[in-house]
């Protein structure tokens, strides 16, 4: 049972920004377009109005041009054209049209309850001419919990989320720590070991995906496997059907971010820029095995020269082998204690 429960305070609407609002809102102090970074690898993050990794396109030095000063940490970052809100705990440099919302009652578990809130308000916004200008941004309202005096409850907010968060810390550990009962690993495997080449089609039956057209999409809970290099390969979510739908399978994206290889445990459709492969053993781990092993091929692949069916048949993969043949418990035991490692870590992480 949690302590914290929003039935039990009282809400009310407050602008986003302006005199009224909740926010100082104010345009980035830097603003660097890419092409005018020093890209020399730094502990600095730029944020950009991506959708992914919390707007961070990569880390950078401090030594930028000096009329680009860094922004302070612990304040919401808005992208204005593309409607992206994260919270931002460190000091940062930001690409164009990247809006900075600070508050002093801010925190990084109260700015976790009221992003989703701002996101929300922001789908109205578009390309056009609804656009999110700073003017309809501060006029936005959003609805917060509130005190006996009316303005925003910070403390109930930043307890709402420190509550859920420590119970699905506790649900990750225990999940974890199951994991690392059942990961049984023949140590007396991982010793030296020859490596030869196969055909990729030597290790899988290979495939077409089939397209399913965006007018055709229904929204669901089954993965769509297209041809990105993020996210496992999911491009979208869909209730449709059709007779690519398998669990247990390999992705290798044909077209797109070309030559990048997925597994899937789960029922999953594929699109026809990706290949579908039936591992000859199923098994989770030498299956990520395998996807590593193809990966590692993509550099000789691009858009004028796609991973096809044939080309993928007759790809050679380095993989490890036992009397001449592939050595699928070699590979088993090698990702197991990949995994143990890192769920060691993990753990670590989690007990903090």
């Amino acid at each position: 049972m949690y302590r914290c429960n929003l039935e039990d305070v009282d809400w009310r609407e407050f602008f986003i920004g302006g005199d009224e609002g909740l926010f100082n809102i104010t345009a980035t102090r830097s603003g660097i377009d890419k092409n005018k970074l020093n890209v020399i690898t730094g502990d600095t993050p730029y944020i950009t109005r991506s959708e992914i990794d919390n707007g961070i396109n990569l880390f950078i030095t401090d030594e930028q041009n000096k009329k680009y000063k860094k922004d302070e940490g612990n304040v919401i970052t808005i992208g204005l054209d593309t409607q992206t809100v994260f919270y931002q705990r460190n000091a940062f440099f930001t690409g164009q049209n990247i809006q900075v919302l600070r508050n002093s009652n801010l925190n990084r578990n109260n700015a976790m309850f009221i992003i989703p809130l701002i996101k929300i308000q922001m789908k109205k916004f578009n390309w056009g001419g609804n656009g999110a200008t700073l003017t309809r941004l501060n006029r936005t309202k959003i609805v917060l919990p509130i005190n006996e005096d009316g303005n925003p409850n910070w403390h109930f907010m930043e307890k709402f989320i420190r509550e859920r968060e420590e119970k699905q810390r506790q649900r990750l550990k225990d999940y974890y720590k199951d994991i690392l009962l059942d990961l049984v690993i023949s140590p007396e495997v991982l010793t030296d070991v020859e490596w030869g080449e196969f055909f990729i089609e030597e290790t899988a039956e290979i495939v077409s995906g089939k397209d399913i057209y965006e007018r055709e999409r229904i929204d669901g809970n089954t993965p769509y496997i297209t041809a990105t290099a993020s996210n496992n390969g999911i491009g979208y979510f869909v209730d449709n059907e059709n007779t690519t739908k398998e669990s247990e399978c390999i992705s290798v994206n044909r077209n797109g971010s070309v030559g990048y290889s997925f597994y899937h445990s789960y029922e999953a459709l594929y699109g026809n820029d990706t290949r579908k492969l039936k591992p000859i053993k199923r098994n989770k781990y030498t299956s990520l095995f395998i996807t590593y092993a193809i990966t590692r091929q993509r550099e000789k692949y691009g858009y004028g020269y796609k991973m096809g069916t044939g080309r993928l048949k007759r790809q050679k993969i380095m993989l490890p082998v036992l009397d001449g043949k592939i050595h699928y418990e070699y590979m088993e035991n090698f990702v197991k204690n990949i995994e143990k490692k890192q769920i060691k870590n993990v753990l670590k992480y989690l007990d903090k």
